[in-house]
């Protein structure tokens, strides 16, 4: 069975996270692994109060990942998840494949170099945004025509 990639975002216990965050954070990759899956992308995406108390928490660490699993895995991992201390919430969804390199990327913090096309796409409108400029300045400075009679 062909293997899918998946986006997975966590509200993991703030608290638990503020005293030792690399053990919290160590927690997911291990989940993913023993699911039989490869962790691609893993980070601290943001910490803030939750719209509502979960679990009698107020404050939430959201954590986001990227990993490939095989799609039978996926309940397997979910289950793992709720049985986690430290996750208080998650949601996965499966990835479009001609998206997974830009997230993967974008989440991992790598730039892309830009495409030659990008780079000439984009001199090529700078260079049109000039003439445009060049093209109102050269209009103001000539006088109305007038009429042939």
């Amino acid at each position: 069975m062909a293997q899918n990639v998946y986006e997975c975002m966590f509200i993991l216990d703030a608290n638990r996270y503020a005293r030792d965050p690399n053990n919290v954070a160590g927690t997911i990759p291990q989940m993913v692994e023993k699911c039989g899956g490869e962790m691609l992308a893993s980070r601290l995406y943001n910490e803030q109060k939750l719209a509502y108390p979960i679990n009698g928490q107020r404050k939430g660490a959201y954590w986001l990942s990227y990993f490939r699993m095989e799609g039978e895995s996926v309940a397997k991992f979910n289950r793992e998840c709720q049985l986690n201390n430290f996750v208080l919430r998650n949601l996965t969804l499966k990835i479009d494949p001609r998206l997974v390199d830009a997230l993967v990327s974008h989440a991992s913090g790598e730039t892309k170099p830009a495409a030659e096309g990008d780079s000439s796409a984009a001199a090529e409108s700078t260079d049109a945004a000039e003439s445009t400029d060049a093209a109102e300045t050269t209009e103001g400075d000539s006088k109305p025509a007038e009429p042939a009679s």
